[in-house]
This record gives C-alpha cells, structure tokens and sequence, in this order.
C-alpha cells in the first residue's frame, strides 16, 4: 500500500471520484451494523471514511479502535444529503475505503486527544506526545512554525544573514543566573549555557556581518512563570551603521508583517512612542497595556506630604459595581503588590464637593479646595470611584500599576484592539543594595557624546539608548544601540564595580575587538514564545511551547533535571552535597 497521496484535512471536492491514500490516527470510530465509520486525523485536521460490509478489509476496519495508527486507500465522494458536516473543512466529502491497514495498536491512554476532553496540566505535560496530538496544541505549534518563516523571510528579503552563535560559551553577567555545564577535558572549567547571544552578535559585527539574524535558544536559571520558561526562543539580530530608529523601523515593519500574514491583523502604523519615565509616571510600569484607559494621576493631600508619589486612579462607574467586600478585595489586592497606603472615595455626587463623597478619608482632609483639587484632576463623575496611592514611590507605581490592571478587566475596559508601543529612554543605571547595575544589560550604550560626559554625569540621572517592543502589556522584546568604543565601555565596568583585571577576565576578547575597528551598531531580540503565544490567543507560553518545562524548571515526562551516577561526576570532577530540596515537582504548575 501506498502510504499518503493526501493530508486528512486538505481532501476537498476536487478530489470527487480520485483514489486517495491517507495516513493517521483513528480519533473516532461508529459501527452501525453493517457500515463502519473511521475518522481519521492527521495534523491537517479529520476526514471521514466509510468501510461496506462487502468490502476485503472489513474485519481490519472491526478491529480498528481509537488512536489506532492506520494508513486507509480508497475514492472520495460526496457525503450523501443529510450527513454533511459544516463543522469541519472536509464535512461534504468522505472516502470510500478499499484498503485499510493498522500499522499500529495502542494501549489504553490515561486520555484522548480531544479538546472536549479535560485532563489536568500535570498529565497533560506528563504524556505529552499524547497531549501535542490535540488540534489545539497542533494549531498553537503550525502557527509558531508560521511565525519563525515569516520571520525568516522578513530578515532574509532585507539582506540579513542567519548566522549561528555557540550553545557552549563563557559565564557572563547578563541579569540571570548562568546554566553551567562542567567540562571533562578541562578539569575544574565550565562552560555556560547562553542567556543571549549578545557578545557574539557584536563581534559580528567587529567581523563585518553588517545585517545577522538567528532563531536562537537562550537559557536562564531564574524563577518562572506563565510567560517564562529556563530555555526559550527569541528572533535576535543586530545591525551596523545604525541609530535607534533603524533598527526599530526593520522591527516594526517585520512585526507588522508577522501579525498580517499570520492572523491577517493589521497593526497601526507607525507604532507610537513612549519614554520610560512617561510611561511609568502616567501607568506605573515600562510596559503599559494601552487597551485599558485608565491613567495615574499625580495628587497633593496634606496627610501625605512626605511621601515619594501620592497617585490616584479614576474608576469610572465604579461606584454603582461594587460591593464594599469587593473594595476591600482590591485594596487588599493593591496592598499585596507593595503600596503601603491605599484608600479610596466613593464620588456619590459629585456637584454636592464634600459632601456628595464618601470615605473614612474625609476627615483627614479639612481644606475643601483640596477636594475640589482631587475632583478635578482625576475627572471624577458621579457614580465613580478614585483610588489613592501613597508611599514609597516605587512601591506607589508597583501597586496602582497592578490595580489598574485589575480595575481594568474587573470593569470590563480592556478593548480587543491591538496596542503596539515603543518605550525609549530608560535609565541607564538603576541601584541595587547601595551599588549601580545596568537597567538592560552593560553593553547599552549611555546617551552621552563622549567620554568627559559620561564621568561627569550623574549615573541616577544617565539615560540609555535602548527601547522596548510592547504589545497589550506584554514586552515583546527589548533592544538598545551598544557601545562601541573601548574606553567608555571600560568605564561602565569600572561604574558598575567590575575591575580592570576581572572586565579583561570576562571580557577581554571584546575589550580588544572594540579597539579593532568596531563600526556603530545596534540591535534587538524578540521573544518567539510570547508573540506566539498571543497569536495564539493563549496565556500561557507551555501552551505553545512543544516540551515545555514545569514552574521548578522540571519535565514531567522525561524526569529531568534528573541524577547521574558517582562515575559520572567523578569522570567530571564534581562532588554532590546533600541537599534538602524535596519540593515535588508536580506542585508548580500555575
């Protein structure tokens, strides 16, 4: 027999009194005495077929049970009227079987793969492979393959190269935590798995490689959640000769591309942009999610003088939705994301001042102007409710960035619109525990002319040449323009504590590249799982991820990361501590 002519899903009328040859699994299976309907499915989708009891291969079709591997020949034809399926593409044709072999059996499976069908995450990831057989996960899979060649062909068509970078690289410090891998033919040395590409795509461009791109798998052993996995796929490039509104225009046109021709959405254009600090004064966090209208604005009340920020956000028709429980859930809820201080006051009506408002906050508030103050910078109407923040100033942000979020979806204001955005300017420095580290990554290049003026400015006040891709809250991708001069990239070591002797240790193969005719350059990475994901219309990135890992870095199916055996790691050099991390690995799946 002839294995496959056709796909399950692509058999269509033209196909009308052709011999075909399919090949799948059996998803469902109908006796009716004296007629045996198989559907069988590919990754293309299901199509029918029909055995007669007359026919040679009628004890095989009996025999046939669901998810049973078979390959089917036979003539397609018309559904005859009253059977038509319009639920599926190929419900108006059926094939009429004259040879039915079951290439293979299958033993009862802890589930089926129907999407009607629930079966926990857990069991899901554990049998995976029965898991992707799942028309959903197979749809989220084709349209990642269809993003990754769309991509392809963006970068390719403009003159990029896809060039590969090593898996197998040196410790550097890029935010996370390294995955190390210990090397048996050097004794007591590791190599690192890659967080990035960052250092090697610059030395392409040392090299000459003026336009690279590359599919590349990055590892960071840092905590997780639903869009974060240890191992993920990012589009990364980088360019020479170029400013920042280079290399975004190639990103936004690419990205614009991509959402067209892979779910025919067209993007506005051109994408708008934000600084950091607008984007943190008006939202509270670099990555806004435009769908929601809801802004913070800046107060003054007398009982929160001293503190960093007092902000407030306008719940429009709050007042006449919730009930006093769901307040204190959500301040509650904002208390949770950090703000020391939170508050509220219901606009009862608002032409009445003090009077028409509601709040144990009222009485801490004796100058009426300063209500009037409050009434009109927020837009209060009646019927809505205003949300104070107090405190700390990054706390502030954090909190009311968080509640917006949540007045958002609980108000029913997010539209289904698309919301590209382009944040700019972020800092350059940010401190952590009394000492400077880098806002992206140290090799961000300052906005600064030279050298005098980046050791004669403030670092808490420095300004980088990077942007971030946002899409609908989500960051897309971060990317900067990088520094390209020996001397000023040894003064950011030097600022961020690392000492002339350990930048040559980590660094001094680029050290010497930027002294060797290093063009202006500049570049960006786009995470693949995430742009997918909302492609996909999905939450989480395991859902279009094809062996994803679990919250504790763990795979459910394979059992890795797992135990090696004492000749391993002595062959290695590497002696195993006790340890007392007994945390399953089936309880961090959220």
């Amino acid at each position: 027999m002839r294995y496959r002519t056709n796909y399950c899903g692509e058999i269509s009328t033209a196909e009308i009194n052709k011999e075909v040859s399919i090949c799948g699994w059996v998803h469902n299976r109908r006796d009716l005495g004296g007629l045996i309907f198989l559907e069988i499915r590919d990754r293309t989708g299901l199509v029918q077929v029909v055995v007669n009891p007359d026919a040679a291969v009628f004890n095989v079709a009996e025999r046939a049970r669901k998810e049973y591997v078979v390959c089917v020949s036979g003539t397609v034809q018309n559904r005859p009227e009253g059977t038509v399926n319009n639920n599926i593409p190929t419900g108006t044709i059926e094939i009429q079987v004259q040879d039915l072999e079951i290439l293979n059996t299958t033993v009862p499976l802890p589930f089926y793969p129907d999407d009607n069908q629930v079966a926990s995450e857990e069991v899901r990831l554990k049998y995976r492979y029965l898991d992707l057989r799942r028309s959903k996960m197979q749809e989220n899979l084709l349209m990642r393959a269809k993003v990754n060649k769309i991509m392809r062909d963006y970068l390719t068509d403009n003159n990029f190269l896809e060039i590969e970078t090593p898996i197998l690289t040196k410790a550097t410090p890029e935010g996370a935590r390294d995955y190390l891998v210990p090397s048996r033919v050097n004794p007591g040395n590791f190599y690192a798995l890659p967080q990035s590409p960052q250092l090697f795509k610059q030395l392409l461009m040392v090299s000459g490689f003026d336009r690279y791109y590359q599919i590349v798998r990055c590892f960071r052993d840092e905590d997780l959640r639903a869009d974060r996995q240890p191992e993920f796929s990012q589009i990364d490039l980088e360019m020479s000769f170029v400013e920042e509104r280079d290399v975004m225009q190639i990103i936004e046109q690419m990205v614009t591309r991509l959402f067209k021709e892979a779910k025919d959405i067209e993007l506005p254009s051109p994408f708008p942009h934000m600084t950091y600090a607008d984007a943190v004064q008006k939202y509270g966090i670099d990555r806004p999610d435009l769908r929601n209208p809801l802004v913070l604005v800046d107060i003054e009340l007398p009982m929160f003088a001293e503190a960093g920020r007092t902000a407030a956000i306008c719940a429009p028709q709050a007042a006449t939705k919730f009930t006093r429980k769901t307040l204190d859930q959500l301040t509650d809820f904002a208390k949770k994301h950090g703000a020391a201080t939170i508050a509220y006051i219901k606009v009862n009506d608002v032409d009445k001042g003090r009077e028409g408002l509601q709040s144990s906050l009222l009485k801490n508030i004796e100058d009426d102007q300063n209500i009037a103050d409050l009434i009109a910078k927020t837009g209060a109407k009646t019927g809505d409710i205003i949300f104070i923040g107090a405190g700390n100033t990054k706390l502030v942000n954090e909190s009311l960035a968080a509640l917006r979020s949540k007045l958002g979806t609980e108000l029913e204001l997010i539209t289904d619109t698309w919301h590209p955005l382009w944040v700019t300017d972020f800092p350059m420095f940010e401190q952590e525990d009394g000492r400077w580290i880098s806002m992206h990554h140290p090799f961000t290049s300052p906005k600064v002319t030279n050298i005098e003026e980046f050791k004669n400015t403030d670092p808490a006040s420095m300004l980088s040449r990077s942007y971030d891709l946002v899409v609908n809250g989500t960051e897309f991708g971060s990317g900067s323009v990088r520094i390209a001069d020996q001397e000023l990239q040894s003064a950011v070591f030097d600022l961020l504590g690392i000492s002339a002797d350990q930048a040559d240790e980590k660094f001094g193969f680029l050290l010497q590249a930027l002294k060797s005719g290093c063009p202006p350059h500049g570049g960006m990475a786009l995470g693949i799982d995430r742009m997918v994901m909302w492609l996909c219309g999905t939450s989480s990135i395991r859902d279009v991820t094809a062996f994803p890992k679990t919250q504790s870095a763990s795979c459910l199916m394979t059992e890795a990361p797992s135990d090696v055996n004492a000749e391993q790691l002595q062959e290695l050099g590497i002696k195993k501590l006790q340890t007392t991390n007994t945390q399953a690995k089936s309880d961090v799946l959220t």
